[in-house]
């Protein structure tokens, strides 16, 4: 059986998650609690990155979570989640590679703010972060034209990458108001069961910033 080496509030392990769900594979979830089991040595022989996401098939191991995206798609090709045509098939690309390359790197600013770390103190970074977010929100809106999905009428890898992280945006106090397509897009996404099972409760939220609190005041008294 597949396994999926996770934690519910990581986005890219996430997507892995939801890609498993809309795909109807039989899965095992194994939750890494990110303050040191990450760290431990059986899960360094897996990845010696200590990153999540992992999948394991039947004693093969997938890092990455694009590589894993990627080998589900061959491995379960239906439902389809990639498209045949070429300029589609860029679309979807695209979308992918911004999302974790620009966009996830803007978010992380404006997520230390809304749990209250150290690092979301920083006006200038926060500035810089919201710049960024509105230049791959706004490429995205232009990206959507008029499809109900970044594959057009098709559901995609891209929509699941773009797609837990866009509709954080409101909850980091940085709405969608001034783009309609990709807000309209957020809610439909939102609807289907997978978005509503991975959507991580308040609950998880809350212990995830104390263990983080927790684990910042032991560094800085040195224990």
């Amino acid at each position: 059986m597949l396994k999926l080496y996770h934690n519910p509030l990581s986005v890219n392990s996430r997507r892995v998650w939801i890609a498993l769900l809309e795909k109807k594979l039989e899965f095992e979830l194994v939750e890494l609690k990110l303050d040191g089991d990450q760290l431990q040595p059986e899960f360094l022989e897996m990845n010696p990155f200590h990153h999540i996401p992992v999948l394991e098939d039947d004693g093969f191991t997938v890092l990455e979570s694009l590589a894993i995206l990627d080998y589900l798609e061959a491995k379960y090709p239906a439902p389809a989640m990639l498209p045949r045509d070429a300029k589609t098939l860029a679309t979807v690309r695209m979308v992918e590679i911004v999302t974790v390359n620009e966009l996830l790197p803007a978010m992380n600013p404006l997520i230390s703010q809304m749990m209250g770390f150290p690092d979301g103190n920083n006006p200038q970074k926060l500035e810089q972060a919201k710049e960024k977010a509105a230049m791959v929100l706004k490429f995205f809106e232009k990206l959507l034209g008029n499809g109900s999905y970044f594959g057009d009428e098709q559901f995609t890898l891209a929509d699941i990458v773009a797609g837990t992280a866009v509709p954080w945006f409101p909850m980091l106090g940085f709405p969608l108001i001034d783009y309609p397509k990709l807000s309209a897009w957020a809610e439909r996404l939102m609807q289907r069961p997978a978005w509503q099972t991975t959507q991580p409760t308040q609950e998880t939220i809350d212990a995830f910033k104390s263990r983080m609190e927790a684990l910042m005041k032991q560094r800085e008294s040195g224990v």
